[in-house]
C-alpha cells in the first residue's frame, strides 16, 4: 500500500523551548550588579550616582537615535530589552566615580553608536561595547579617567550634599586636591617607575589599602569585590553564565602573579593584590561572559578566560597602563572567531575535521 502526499512535507529536528530571553537575561545581570552599585553610591556619594544616571540615560538616548536613523520598527521593544541599559551600567562601573558629566555622554556615544550599532546592533558586535568605550576614553582623555578620590560615604559630615555634588558632576566645582588619591595599581606602577622596591612600597603606611569591602580609591565597580563576587555567583546559580570564563580569568591572573611574585617580590605584586584590584572581578563575571563577544563552547571559554587573565597580568606588570582588563578583553574578543573555529564540538558521525567516520559494515564480524 502506497501513500501519496499532495503537499511537500517539512521535518524539523527535536528541539526544546527555554524560558530565558534577552530581557530576562539583562534583568538578572542588572540584579546581580545592584548590590555593588548601591554600595558604590554610598561609598562615593551623590557624584557617583549622577555619573551613573547620566551614562545610562545617554546610552538609551543614543540607542533611540541610532534606531531612528536606521528606520527600524518597534523601537520601544528594542529599547526595552535592557541591552543598552546594561551597556551603560557596565561602562559607569568602570569610570572614576567623580568624573565630569561629559565623560559619561561621550562614553555612551562610543559604546552604543561605534561599539554596537555600527556593527548592526545587538548580537552582531565583535567587541564588548562597554570596553570599547572604556579604552577609547582612557586613551583620549587620560586626565579625567585617572583622577580618583578617596571614599567619602554619604553618612559622613564631610560628604558633599545633593546640590554640591551636582556642581561637581557638571564640572563647576573642581575636586579638592586633598581628596585625590591613587588606586593600588596606579600607586604600584608609580613606585616601580621610581625604582622603588614594590614589596616595601605596598607595606608602607601611605600605600593604598586593599580589602574585600573596597574602602579605597577606585572605580564604582571596584567598590566591593565581595559584592561583585556575590553577584557573579548569583549569575552562575541562575544559569545566566557558565563557570569556565570567570575561572579562566581569575586563574590566568593568579598563576603568573604567584610565580612572578615568588621569584621577584620586589618587582611583582602578589596574586591577592591582583585579584582584589581594578576591574578584575567585574571583568571576570560580567564582561568576559558576554554571550556575543566570547566563545560559545566550554573549552573555548576556558581558553578565552585564560587569555584575558594572562594579558591583564602582562599589561599590569609590564605595560604602560596600570590597569589592563579592558585592553585584554578587547584583544581576546578579536580572537573569539578563531577560538570558536578550533574548539567547535565534533558533529555526530564525523571526525574533528568534518570527515565521515568509517563504520564497519553489518556483515563483518557476523
Amino acid at each position: 500500500m502506497s501513500i501519496s502526499y499532495n503537499a511537500p512535507q517539512t521535518f524539523a529536528s527535536p528541539h526544546a523551548h527555554g524560558s530565558n530571553g534577552v530581557r530576562r537575561t539583562m534583568v538578572r545581570v542588572q540584579m546581580a550588579l545592584l548590590p555593588a552599585t548601591l554600595f558604590g553610591f554610598w561609598l562615593y556619594g551623590w557624584p557617583a550616582f549622577f555619573l551613573w544616571l547620566i551614562t545610562l540615560l545617554s546610552c538609551l538616548a543614543f540607542e533611540f537615535m541610532s534606531l531612528r536613523l536606521m528606520g527600524q520598527a518597534q523601537i520601544g521593544r528594542t529599547l526595552g530589552d535592557g541591552s543598552a541599559l546594561l551597556t551603560g551600567w557596565l561602562l559607569a562601573m568602570t569610570l572614576p566615580p567623580w568624573a565630569p558629566w561629559w565623560v559619561g555622554v561621550v562614553g555612551a556615544f562610543i559604546a552604543i553608536v561605534i561599539g554596537k550599532q555600527v556593527f548592526g546592533g545587538l548580537g552582531y558586535n565583535v567587541f564588548n561595547p562597554a570596553m570599547v568605550a572604556r579604552v577609547a576614553l582612557l586613551i583620549s582623555f587620560p586626565l579625567p579617567l585617572t583622577t580618583w578620590v578617596m571614599p567619602l560615604p554619604m553618612t559622613t559630615a564631610l560628604a558633599p550634599g545633593f546640590v554640591e555634588s551636582l556642581h561637581i558632576t557638571l564640572g563647576q566645582v573642581p575636586i579638592p586636591d586633598a581628596m585625590s588619591s591613587a588606586t593600588m595599581l596606579g600607586y604600584a606602577k608609580t613606585e616601580l617607575s621610581r625604582g622603588m622596591d614594590l614589596l616595601q612600597a605596598l607595606t608602607a603606611g601611605h600605600a593604598p589599602q586593599l580589602s574585600w569591602f573596597g574602602i579605597r580609591a577606585g572605580s564604582l565597580g571596584e567598590s566591593a569585590a565581595v559584592l561583585i563576587l556575590a553577584g557573579g555567583l548569583f549569575l552562575l546559580a541562575t544559569g545566566v553564565i557558565r563557570w569556565q570564563a570567570p575561572l579562566g580569568v581569575l586563574a590566568g591572573v593568579a598563576i603568573p602573579a604567584t610565580i612572578a611574585h615568588a621569584l621577584a617580590p620586589g618587582h611583582y605584586m602578589d596574586a591577592g593584590t591582583h585579584l582584589l584590584s581594578g576591574a578584575l572581578m567585574l571583568g571576570a563575571f560580567f564582561i568576559a561572559t558576554d554571550y556575543v563577544t566570547s566563545p560559545t563552547t566550554g573549552s573555548g571559554q576556558i581558553i578565552f578566560g585564560l587569555g584575558v587573565g594572562l594579558m591583564t597580568w602582562v599589561i599590569r606588570s609590564m605595560g604602560g597602563y596600570p590597569e589592563g582588563v579592558a585592553f585584554a578583553i578587547l584583544l581576546m574578543n578579536a580572537l573569539t572567531p578563531i577560538i570558536d573555529r578550533y574548539t567547535k564540538p565534533r558533529i555526530l558521525g564525523r571526525t574533528r575535521a568534518g570527515r565521515p567516520i568509517d563504520l564497519p559494515s553489518a556483515g563483518k564480524g557476523a
